[in-house]
């Protein structure tokens, strides 16, 4: 068999396994939106159709009319962007300290930080809740913010030091020559060159704390300070054979981290491959 034809070969496995691949990772997101849109009547109808026979918005109508949805998607959208912003803010100035700065016990200090990598979240609930409690930050959204900014630095200093490290540092050097600060450095040449990898930064912090449950559980009992994925969670206990409604609120849950991954995705892939996770 010739080159040619190995080649024809390779190729036509390739696409038959991404073909395999979409379809495991699709048919569950397809199969919950044409739920949403069947009456309840038609929902476990046998066997399973791909489309609807019968075409509703009542479903979405009720799940966002109803449980206060649209103060728990208003709640999750402000923890979930303000805890973005630090951490890109806070990881950022981490990432360049370890990446271009000299200090005693540098890398001592780098790997204490990615210790919190190596700790599953669930494992630290109680200690976190009872430092919350001690400082009064239970039932407040700048205890949810805080709790998710910690749980995020360590990986997100990891993978943005590792983008920095990649930038040229004969810039720079010119621009310390030229009589710049650390901190104009900083924010006029390595911000600028850096959009690719706090992208990555971006997307992966906006969807933890817009997915998170555990923590919010815990530390949200206030019925207006709850968090989307508790009012999802709830919503299914209050409706349990009304799973139109369910699959309902959860496309709607979907739509801030479609839109977040729209808008920095032609950053993603370059900076998946330039930063940390390089190795």
């Amino acid at each position: 068999m010739g080159l040619k034809n190995w080649r024809r070969i390779n190729r036509i496995i390739t696409y038959v396994l991404l073909i395999i691949g979409i379809g495991i990772v699709a048919v569950p997101f397809w199969y919950m939106a044409v739920t949403s849109l069947k009456p309840q009547a038609y929902i476990f109808e046998m066997p399973p159709r791909l489309w609807p026979s019968f075409v509703s918005l009542d479903n979405y109508t009720k799940a966002l009319g109803t449980d206060l949805f649209g103060l728990y998607f208003m709640n999750s959208l402000f923890v979930a962007v303000v805890t973005t912003m630090v951490t890109v803010f806070v990881s950022a100035l981490l990432a360049y300290a370890f990446a271009r700065l000299q200090f005693p016990g540098k890398e001592v200090l780098f790997y204490m930080l990615l210790l919190g990598m190596m700790i599953p979240p669930v494992m630290l609930i109680i200690p976190q809740f009872l430092v919350a409690k001690s400082l009064d930050l239970l039932d407040k959204f700048s205890g949810l913010i805080l709790v998710y900014v910690s749980m995020n630095l360590a990986l997100q200093t990891f993978l943005l030091r590792g983008f920095f490290e990649s930038i040229p540092i004969e810039l720079e050097e010119a621009a310390l020559i030229d009589g710049a600060s650390r901190w104009t450095i900083f924010w006029r040449i390595v911000i600028p060159l850096s959009k690719a990898g706090l992208a990555v930064v971006t997307i992966f912090t906006f969807l933890f704390s817009w997915d998170e449950f555990p923590w919010a559980h815990v530390a949200m009992k206030e019925t207006t300070k709850r968090t989307l994925p508790i009012a999802i969670a709830l919503f299914q206990s209050q409706h349990l054979t009304e799973w139109g409604q369910v699959f309902a609120a959860s496309i709607v849950a979907l739509i801030p981290v479609v839109i977040v991954f729209v808008i920095f995705q032609r950053f993603f892939v370059g900076g998946i491959s330039t930063s940390g996770l390089k190795g």
